[in-house]
């Protein structure tokens, strides 16, 4: 009796301590991307060179990534917050892997062959993209805080998407995106808005939430943007958004 009782009292011990340091990877990943970004976002751009020389931080992120629980993170935003900042980590691992470029898409498969190890399972950043982030959570916010690596991208925020602000930093993150003229751009004349391919992409997301485009645009726009305006397209530009130093 005493050695059944003494092997059920290691067993739960072994448990909490197991939910404990799971726990501990997830609180330290969103700690540890709050600090990186802060330390090498600089108005939306990433210092690579900076993180090339350096990697030890970038590292320690992909490793978190790699070997998080999901059973820590609970349901909603704190798991679609890890999503997204692994989405951004993996971005820049795949940039300093190659380090220097100029443009993520003159490295050979980098969103849809070049796989990651996220919570133990193998897959692209495509993958994570699409299957992981935007067809399980439903949200177009998504698309103005997911950036992947070029001057096209929303800018990236110098700071970890955090569960218990998640539903504002996306807010502010498409708000900062359709009042920009780099992703929304008025011809009053001609009676056209010029709009991020962005939009023409992932079509769909942002109709399956407003009637129109520039329904959706307009919960964000100040001022908002007639109904009756053309839409058109700003060319994406792929360099990537890399910080310079200014001389």
């Amino acid at each position: 009796m005493q050695r059944k009782f003494a092997s059920g009292v290691f067993v739960a011990i072994l448990f909490c301590a197991t939910i404990s340091l799971a726990q501990g990877k997830g609180k330290a990943l969103f700690e540890k991307a709050d600090q990186f970004f802060a330390a090498n976002v600089h108005h939306g751009r990433v210092e690579y060179r900076h993180i090339h020389q350096n990697p030890a931080a970038l590292n320690e992120l992909v490793k978190l990534i790699a070997t998080l629980e999901f059973d820590e993170l609970s349901e909603g935003d704190a798991q679609k917050a890890f999503w997204i900042n692994a989405y951004n980590i993996l971005v820049i691992k795949g940039v300093v892997e190659h380090w220097p470029t100029v443009s993520p898409m003159n490295i050979e498969g980098f969103f849809e062959q070049k796989k990651y190890t996220v919570a133990g399972q193998h897959m692209t950043l495509n993958s994570i993209e699409n299957d992981h982030i935007r067809a399980r959570f439903k949200d177009a916010r998504i698309h103005f805080a997911l950036v992947c690596a070029a001057v096209g991208c929303p800018a990236l925020m110098p700071a970890a998407y955090l569960p218990d602000k998640l539903d504002q930093q996306l807010a502010a993150r498409t708000y900062a995106a359709v009042n920009d003229n780099l992703h929304v751009r008025i011809d009053a004349e001609q009676k056209t808005v010029f709009i991020s391919e962005i939009f023409k992409w992932y079509r769909e997301d942002f109709l399956a939430e407003k009637l129109t485009i520039l329904a959706y645009i307009n919960q964000f726009r100040k001022p908002p943007i007639p109904a009756d305006f053309r839409i058109d397209f700003i060319p994406y530009n792929w360099q990537l958004n890399a910080f310079v130093e200014p001389e």
